[in-house]
């Protein structure tokens, strides 16, 4: 079954739908590869580039990714991290500090792959102590990030003496490597780019410090990892800094506010009509286990009805409300762009593959499992 666009191109319609179950998300890898050399084009080269796997966790973006020279990656679990050395990229870091059986799981990570660089994040003296036990018990030297606080208040240090103190901790540790600081400002996300600028170089003034007390300790060079999408062409104007953007692989309705940046949709949620239980009322199989539920309303942009609300989400319903619903009998298809793709992805085992409208095959969100074999 094919709908007729009303107000667009039709791009993400797919000719052979009724071979696909819904709920279901779509992937179109001709715009992941189109978002892929913009990133590169904003970066200025592939080595200004970290991007983050944890919005997309599929091996095949990862090597469509390398595909284009980049070799340098971002996680956020051990599973990811063992996802992309797996694809045999070089230089991974996870950027979620190591606690609890997470340590001896890292290591096992760097034993497996000891070809590979795999570094770590930290942000107090406890872990770096471990991380030091651990790498000197198992003799894997260890590349460690401080992980700075510039003003998300998630996790990190605060840049200033303390900041200073730890990050030279890691430099006289035994078998530990300072690598540099880990800067993620995932707070600011304003939509207008002159004040998003002014926030993000604001909130960087005090690293840029703290790099130049260490450089009159003798303590240099010191390399940065700043940012997630929304500072990405913010910080790629920075000399040697490495951006690690993730959402714009896929793009999705929130980042869509962001006019600066130019980037594709390239992940579509598709759905089905599956009741009609009032006047006006239109309920889809697209409940909060088939999109992501943590934003408040609307959480999805249907791009084949121009007017609609959202009544009620629940686990595997959603009712919306439009005066043109007598245009849509159940098993009717509807498409929808999520407003947060990241955890709308982790809602899936797999996803399906369209090329020139049509399925073409399916790509396992492998890292989705909190355990692949490590």
């Amino acid at each position: 079954m094919k709908n007729s666009p009303d107000s667009n191109d039709g791009w993400y319609l797919v000719d052979n739908a009724d071979e696909v179950s819904s709920p279901s998300l779509l992937v179109y890898p001709d715009r992941i590869e189109a978002n892929i050399k913009k990133a590169i084009e904003i970066a200025g080269s592939v080595d200004n580039l970290r991007p983050h796997v944890k919005t997309h966790k599929m091996a095949e973006i990862i090597k469509l990714q390398m595909k284009y020279g980049i070799y340098k990656f971002k996680c956020a679990t051990i599973s990811e991290t063992e996802l992309v050395a797996r694809c045999g990229a070089p230089d991974i870091l996870l950027a979620m500090q190591p606690v609890g059986p997470n340590i001896r799981r890292y290591f096992k990570l760097k034993e497996e792959f000891k070809n590979i660089k795999i570094s770590c994040i930290a942000d107090n003296e406890e872990v770096i102590i471990q991380l030091s036990d651990m790498a000197r018990k198992t003799g894997l030297e260890t590349h460690v990030w401080l992980d700075i606080n510039n003003g998300m208040n998630r996790t990190g240090v605060i840049p200033g003496e303390k900041a200073a103190r730890l990050f030279k901790r890691i430099v006289d540790s035994p078998m530990l490597v300072a690598e540099g600081f880990h800067v993620y400002d995932g707070h600011i996300h304003e939509t207008d780019i002159s004040f998003r600028q002014k926030i993000c170089d604001d909130a960087f003034v005090p690293v840029m410090g703290l790099i130049e007390e260490l450089k009159n300790e003798g303590i240099s060079p010191i390399k940065i990892i700043a940012g997630g999408t929304p500072t990405f062409p913010i910080h790629s104007l920075r000399k040697g800094v490495e951006c690690s953007p993730g959402t714009l692989i896929l793009w999705d309705g929130n980042s869509r506010s962001f006019s600066d940046m130019e980037f594709s949709y390239a992940a579509v949620l598709l759905s089905r009509v599956i009741s009609k239980p009032g006047k006006d009322l239109l309920c889809l199989d697209l409940g909060h286990k088939a999109i992501a539920s943590e934003m408040p309303q609307p959480r999805i942009k249907f791009l084949d009805i121009d007017k609609y609300t959202i009544i009620s989400h629940n686990e595997e319903h959603m009712v919306i409300r439009t005066a043109s619903s007598d245009k849509y009998k159940p098993g009717y298809l509807l498409y929808g762009i999520p407003w947060h793709i990241c955890p709308t992805v982790d809602r899936y085992d797999t996803v399906y593959v369209i090329n020139d409208h049509k399925v073409t095959g399916q790509w396992n969100v492998e890292a989705r499992k909190r355990k692949i074999t490590i």
